[in-house]
């Protein structure tokens, strides 16, 4: 079997030392083929620089690297191009650090091509001048590749000031690929986020963003035929509808692709199940968002957006959905017209990032590490033996156990609010099928808990504002689930503001 490129993000280390190698030269060639300027916005650890690194390779002709892949009697090997590669590698936490990264990056470029920038410290000017001279050294037009365009904005969305430098930095350095159309050939730009007040994004008009194109979607990532085909020996013997339910799903308006580095990884260890991708970074700085903006967490099941929102956003005025969009917390589960305007219902893309966002929402939302586990254990044993008093005396303790500043400090819009998404991230965390806000003809259900014998149907109320089970059976929620062959619970629950805990809890079998 071919070895797993885990970690590995160069073209020619793959190609040379017989790493598996998924061949995107089909969609390489016809992004080539059909235009100069492209930018792609793709979650972290999904191939963005292994991309990139495929195409320096291609336009420098190094043919003996492409052999046996669709693109090798395609391509036209006996031109060469001059590649100007920038790829930010480590965290840049200030302005000086971004000013001294940037001008180790065109330093880099000077030493590859053999060229030397007048003044160094001048970053537009430099890369200007590398682009012009590169063309005259090498009499061809320059390619221009950036891996992670956004990395300095990125890694300062804690800090915003430093993020706006960042930005300034940036807009210096892609200023200039606008005014230097005449000497370029192509032009590759990859990030996480397509932020607004970038120049790259205001001022080059002809640069076709194709992170929702159809046509694109599985430029970076693995599909289920790259699985059964290019991985079909390392995953012998292994559960792939499993497999699909944990790693797969996310969904760029084509086929749902894997994240490469979960799928490595699985293997790797053995095909155990665990959150690969989801540890390799922590979203602290969107749980920090999440509790600033009061947000009630249920909704991330099932949320509704605009095209636009999800396309870019502004530093000055960061919006959550577009960020855990972008991030790869949540995926386009579907889309909808609702009459000129496009609009999407993200979710979670599969087990992985639903059990694992929600394990670690649970933390700042209740201040329980130690207890948590205990708390999964008795709440998942309650509702799988359909023990209705143990799960109230198990959500009893656990609002008991929450610090009073957690209330303060997470009332995410309303009390009702804040136990509902107490209480979900809870059951969300233990990979249970959850369905938040269910339509019904008469009106939606708080949340619903889907188990192989049983369903559970649950409504909230707070300080008296009604009893919870009544207008379950006043609705009829349950009757769209009748026939299911599945035991049905109905269940209210009540909560006491005052003595932030539950003051009823009714149930009955539906």
């Amino acid at each position: 079997m071919a070895k797993l490129p885990i970690g590995i993000q160069t073209f020619a280390k793959i190609r040379e030392d017989d790493y598996a190698y998924v061949d995107k030269t089909p969609l390489v060639h016809t992004l080539i083929e059909e235009g100069n300027y492209y930018f792609l916005a793709r979650p972290r650890r999904f191939g963005k620089s292994l991309l990139i690194s495929t195409l320096q390779a291609l336009f420098e002709g190094r043919k003996e690297l492409f052999t046996g892949l669709d693109i090798e009697d395609k391509w036209d090997w006996g031109i060469q191009y001059p590649v100007i590669k920038i790829s930010f590698g480590g965290v840049a936490r200030s302005l000086e650090d971004m000013k001294q990264d940037v001008g180790n990056i065109l330093e880099e470029n000077q030493r590859r091509l053999g060229l030397s920038c007048k003044n160094p410290q001048d970053i537009g000017g430099c890369f200007k001048q590398l682009i012009w001279e590169a063309q005259q050294k090498y009499g061809q037009k320059v390619v221009i590749l950036v891996d992670e365009y956004d990395k300095l904005i990125v890694d300062n969305l804690d800090q915003i000031e430093v993020a706006k430098q960042g930005r300034e930095v940036l807009k210096d350095l892609y200023s200039i690929i606008k005014d230097s159309d005449e000497y370029i050939k192509f032009a590759f730009l990859t990030g996480v986020s397509k932020f607004s007040k970038v120049s790259v994004f205001s001022g080059l008009n002809n640069l076709k963003d194709i992170s929702l194109d159809s046509r694109y979607a599985t430029l970076c990532g693995y599909t289920q035929h790259d699985l059964e085909t290019v991985f079909a020996e390392h995953l012998r013997g292994a559960d792939m509808e499993r497999v699909r339910q944990w790693y797969n799903g996310y969904n760029f308006l084509g086929d749902r692709v894997y994240n490469p580095f979960d799928i490595l990884l699985f293997i790797d260890s053995g095909q155990i199940f665990k959150n690969y991708w989801f540890t390799t970074g922590t979203p602290t700085f969107l749980v920090k968002l999440i509790q600033k903006g009061n947000y009630y967490i249920p909704r991330l099941n099932s949320l509704r957006v605009s095209e636009s929102l999800i396309d870019s956003y502004n530093i000055e005025d960061i919006e959550l959905e577009p960020l855990l969009f972008q991030a790869g917390y949540l995926t386009i589960g579907r889309q909808e017209n609702v009459g000129a305007v496009t609009m999407y219902i993200l979710n979670f893309p599969n087990l992985e990032t639903r059990y694992s966002f929600n394990d670690f929402l649970l933390s700042h939302l209740t201040g329980q590490d130690a207890e948590k586990a205990e708390f999964q254990t008795q709440i998942y044993s309650a509702l799988s033996g359909a023990d209705l008093p143990a799960f109230e005396r198990a959500l009893t303790s656990l609002f008991a156990s929450i610090p009073y500043t957690n209330y303060v400090n997470n009332t995410i819009g309303s009390y009702e609010g804040y136990y509902a998404s107490v209480i979900y991230a809870y059951l969300a965390s233990l990979g249970l099928d959850l369905t938040a806000e269910d339509v019904t003809s008469k009106g939606r259900i708080d949340l619903t808990i889907k188990l192989e014998n049983s369903i559970y149907i649950i409504e909230f109320k707070v300080d008296g504002e009604g009893r919870a089970l009544e207008q379950i059976k006043a609705r009829g929620y349950h009757h769209k689930f009748q026939g299911t062959g599945k035991d049905i619970y109905l269940i209210g629950i009540d909560f006491d503001s005052e003595q932030r805990n539950i003051a009823g809890f009714e149930w009955e079998k539906g």
